[in-house]
């Protein structure tokens, strides 16, 4: 959808325009191959990876004990009363939820890890952006795109947005 969007969005604005000269020029920059040249957030990718490792060892660790737990708990079980069974399925139990919840921790949408890479990587992320701007800015460059990945818009200047004009064809006042 995004795809389309902007192919739909590249095509208006390419013939939006009447001359050759007065056409939008368009550029693209490659930000896997940007950011790969950066020490810095070279040092960010390996602190974040080491720190990856630490955590999924913590979390195979926690695992490991919860599997003995259930063999052993499966050894026992024909020796046991329902009462102690109840019991170690309890334990159990929490064991599991301990080891998601410390994953969820972790790893989950809004987990540490995910706040660590903010910290550490969305600095040279914007470093990175505004220096397109810049760039796109000096050479005239209308919109910008990215090939790495999937395509898209990182810089469009605002004389080309036509998204007012969209909205009143389609009925809807500024």
């Amino acid at each position: 959808m995004k795809k389309l969007l902007l192919i739909f969005t590249l095509l208006f604005a390419i013939t939006n325009h009447t001359s050759a000269q007065s056409a939008a020029k368009f550029g693209y920059v490659d930000t896997d191959y940007i950011m790969s040249q950066i020490p810095e957030y070279k040092a960010a990718q390996a602190e974040l990876d080491k720190t990856s490792q630490q955590w999924q060892k913590e979390i195979e660790t926690k695992m490991a004990e919860l599997e003995k737990l259930r063999k052993a708990y499966q050894a026992d079980a024909i020796l046991l009363t329902e009462e102690m069974k109840k019991k170690r399925e309890s334990e159990i139990e929490s064991r599991e939820k301990e080891v998601q919840e410390l994953q969820r921790k972790r790893f989950g949408v809004d987990g540490e890890f995910f706040k660590k890479r903010q910290e550490l990587v969305k600095p040279l992320q914007d470093k990175v952006y505004n220096a397109i701007k810049a760039v796109a800015e000096k050479n005239g460059i209308g919109f910008m795109m990215d090939k790495a990945g999937q395509v898209a818009l990182l810089y469009a200047n605002s004389k080309y947005d036509k998204s007012d004009d969209v909205l009143v064809y389609l009925g809807y006042k500024k």
